[in-house]
């Protein structure tokens, strides 16, 4: 007994042991994000390479944060980030849901087109989508890089969300009707509540493709005062060099939204990830 649970003890011991190195390599590059943004220009281009500040500086990070245009930046990012979930949910949540609890006609076809749909690169989609957006006068407005990033979500809601729905008990619906619930207040009031987990996990990635974006953005908004702050870090580039420690500090500021969200948004993340995965 007591040989098994030392087996069990080092067995244990070595895979915490292998974790802290995996998360080590995988934090390493945030780390180096991170203490660069708060380093002189000196230093950072010094030719003793250090690990961290020995001259710390919040001046990158002012120089990000009092720059109007950074600002702009900040508030296209939400927009398309806010849009895209916006978009991502109204159509993928009821056509999963449509796709889960009944049986609709070529439903497997549809459901192998969604699975296609997310491979296919967005340069291939950029021109049709720009012909159409040029069209319809969505062209230089905040509409038009959201509704292009929806289009590769809602594949992903359908896929995902689809499972959930299908395994609620179909005795909630029942008692639903029951209660006098039609069907669209049974879909708010009962099947939303029931899949959750699923709809928080579409919340975050829908987000995150629209906040991540940049060749949609730089394709339909050619004016810079409709860049979101993916598309404006070049502005630190120019022909006397590169600024790193400001870029680096810009880029924080980018990934500090993705960090927030997956650090208190983990365990819905994964669980719903996973459950969406193997459930059918």
């Amino acid at each position: 007994m007591k040989t098994l649970q030392t087996k069990e003890g080092r067995a244990n011991l070595r895979n915490s042991i292998i974790a802290i190195i995996i998360a080590f390599i995988f934090l390493f590059p945030i780390y180096w994000l991170v203490q660069i943004s708060f380093k002189s220009d000196v230093e950072t281009f010094g030719k003793v390479l250090s690990y961290y500040p020995r001259e710390f500086t919040v001046e990158p990070w002012l120089v990000n944060l009092t720059d109007p245009t950074f600002l702009v930046s900040l508030r296209n990012s939400f927009i398309n980030g806010f849009l895209t979930m916006g978009i991502t949910l109204l159509l993928g949540v009821p056509a999963a849901y449509g796709m889960g609890r009944y049986k609709v006609p070529g439903g497997n076809v549809f459901l192998l087109t969604f699975l296609v749909a997310q491979m296919l690169p967005a340069s291939l989609t950029l021109t049709p989508m720009y012909l159409i957006f040029n069209r319809l006068g969505f062209l230089g407005t905040h509409f038009a890089a959201p509704i292009a990033i929806a289009a590769a979500s809602i594949p992903f809601a359908i896929v995902t969300l689809r499972p959930y729905f299908k395994s609620v008990p179909v005795a909630l619906d029942e008692a639903a009707r029951l209660d006098g619930c039609g069907p669209l207040r049974a879909f708010i009031s009962i099947m939303i509540p029931a899949v959750k987990t699923g709809i928080i996990t579409i919340v975050v990635i829908s987000f995150l493709n629209g906040w991540n974006d940049l060749i949609y953005s730089m394709t339909f908004n050619v004016g810079a005062e409709m860049r979101p702050l993916t598309a404006n870090i070049y502005k630190f580039q120019n022909a006397y060099g590169t600024k790193w420690n400001c870029i680096m500090a810009y880029g924080t500021i980018l990934v500090i939204p993705v960090v927030l969200l997956f650090i208190f948004l983990q365990k819905y993340i994964v669980g719903g990830l996973t459950a969406g995965a193997v459930k059918d």
